[in-house]
């Protein structure tokens, strides 16, 4: 071997060394650490008695970190000012629980961590670590047990609270919206369950809230609210299901503004049936005015006729149990100019109204101006109903499958609000697919209470299609897209034809609904279901 080489190769080995020295730190492969940290001690112990101090101190076996305290910590009784909990970044083998609230006396209070304190390195949580203490003799061990559910759809919302209200003297219903409760947990991200635990002997109210802000405090708008129907007993044995759901917001007017020529909107928050909006100011004998309502905002416009000198104008809106009076400052805004446009574009469905709307309010038609023919250049006669609240006129006709219509909608044969008319002709084309395309499917219902609302929903819970049944009888579903749909029932309790939700300050109970399974609807296609109730 010649010299050369056999420094190459010295070389090379000793390379080999000092790169398996450098890696050493760093072996690859092995098992993966899937153990959780674990508590070592604390200080003082979990459930120790006599608290004075405002410090907690928990030591773990490893380096920890903790994720999501915000969301994961849950601490009943709720405390005014929150404690201080560090570090929440890795590099600790201890946390530090900092409180700075004034504890109440004779009390037990717990620290509910949730998944929130993991190890450093691989994210491993310690599940569900609870701290618990009392500032009195002993630690209450009383707990309520039960479920949530969601009112209207198949699952829950995750990290719901469930809460209990001290009922005594000073009790009121509206607490829920001005104090945070005496006692709380949380369902977190994984279960529907819950217990609230250590808890005293009494009389409580027993709500839950998917709390929007997290101040523990029910807001209407913003969260969704459930509640027990009678106040509870502790101790007690019962498991207790609770159904969360939404309020329709109390009718509310938002400030009016002027945001074009003669056109003032009103935005509303809550139900707009039965809002009434009414000039207070003096106006010209030949004042007149329409309303309609703003199709993408909560709102209804206000238009008026003829334009008069004044900097302002006063109105009173009125619902049901509601009244205000507003001002609205005028300004000089260009009018809106009429544009009409049509719906649905494309396909039709056979029972579908084929709509033509305008952006200023309609006022006259002009059948004569407006011709429909279908594919083999027939004319097809229509019928027009005015929805003077939605500003759009509704064209019915018979339709038949796997056709074509066309619609030549002429100059002038709508007039608007203002005298305006529309100045272009409008050529739109109109489709109707096979009835092969679709598919059906009946429903028998069995052990039923009627009158009934089936619904067929997609996977975000939209209604596609419903039926009213106020007796025994197939229930059919004719031309449906295919597609998986879910199965939905409201049991309409009072007939009113439509999903009622509750009210917690009226003590009403949402309608009840039920889950069936899910069905696939396949195109020319027909099957048969069956709906056993309880």
């Amino acid at each position: 071997m010649n010299k050369t080489l056999s420094n190459f190769i010295f070389a090379l080995i000793i390379g080999l060394v000092i790169i398996s020295c450098a890696n050493r730190g760093t072996p690859q492969g092995g098992p993966k650490d899937d153990t959780p940290p674990r508590i070592v001690k604390s200080e003082p112990e979990n459930y120790s008695t006599n608290f004075k101090g405002d410090e907690i101190k928990v030591y773990f076996d490893e380096y920890i970190k903790i994720k999501d305290i915000k969301k994961q910590l849950i601490i009943s009784p709720p405390m005014n000012t929150p404690p201080d909990v560090s570090p929440l970044s890795g590099g600790s083998k201890y946390i530090t629980i900092k409180i700075y609230d004034t504890l109440q006396p004779n009390t037990t209070y717990a620290f509910n961590f949730g998944n929130s304190i993991t190890d450093n390195n691989e994210g491993n949580p310690y599940p569900y670590y609870r701290y618990v203490l009392s500032t009195g003799d002993y630690i209450d061990s009383l707990s309520v047990k039960g479920n949530i559910v969601d009112a209207l759809k198949k699952k829950p919302e995750t990290f719901v609270n469930v809460a209990l209200y001290e009922v005594d003297s000073t009790f009121r219903d509206s607490v829920v919206y001005k104090a945070a409760p005496k006692y709380i947990t949380n369902t977190l991200d994984s279960i529907t369950t819950f217990s609230i635990d250590n808890l005293k002997p009494g009389k409580y109210l027993l709500m839950a809230l998917k709390d929007g802000n997290g101040d523990n405090k029910f807001q209407q708008k913003t969260d969704q609210i459930a509640f027990h129907k009678n106040y509870i007993e502790v101790p007690t044995d019962s498991l207790y299901t609770l159904r969360l759901f939404n309020e329709t917001l109390d009718f509310k007017a938002t400030r009016p503004r002027l945001i074009a020529g003669e056109k003032i909107a009103f935005g509303f928050e809550g139900d707009y049936n039965g809002m009434q909006i009414d000039l207070l100011s003096d106006a010209p004998s030949d004042f007149k005015y329409r309303i309609t309502k703003d199709p993408v905002t909560d709102s209804l416009n206000y238009w008026y006729k003829p334009k008069f000198e004044t900097d302002s104008l006063l109105f009173k809106v009125t619902n049901t149990d509601y009244e205000k009076e507003f001002t609205v400052r005028l300004s000089k805004k260009d009018k809106d100019t009429l544009v009409i446009g049509a719906s649905p574009s494309g396909n039709i469905g056979y029972d579908e109204d084929f709509k033509i709307a305008g952006t200023t309010p309609l006022t006259k038609i002009d059948v004569s101006k407006i011709s429909m023919i279908d594919k083999d250049s027939t004319a097809v006669s229509f019928k027009t109903d005015f929805d003077t609240l939605n500003n759009a006129y509704l064209f019915k006709f018979d339709k038949t499958e796997d056709n074509n219509y066309k619609i030549k909608i002429l100059p002038e044969a709508f007039e608007d609000f203002y005298g305006d008319k529309n100045k272009d002709t409008l050529n739109l084309s109109l489709r109707t697919k096979k009835a092969s395309d679709f598919g059906y499917v009946r429903f028998t219902i069995v052990n039923a209470t009627y009158p009934l609302i089936i619904q067929l929903t997609n996977k975000k819970g939209e209604v596609k299609e419903e039926r009213y049944a106020t007796e025994a009888g197939p229930i059919d579903f004719l031309n449906l897209t295919a597609g998986m749909y879910s199965i939905r029932v409201v049991h309409d309790v009072n007939g009113n034809s439509m999903y009622d939700t509750g009210n917690y300050l009226k003590q009403i109970q949402p309608e009840k609904i039920s889950h069936f399974q899910e069905i696939e609807i396949r195109s020319d296609w027909g099957i048969q279901e069956t709906l056993t109730f309880k």
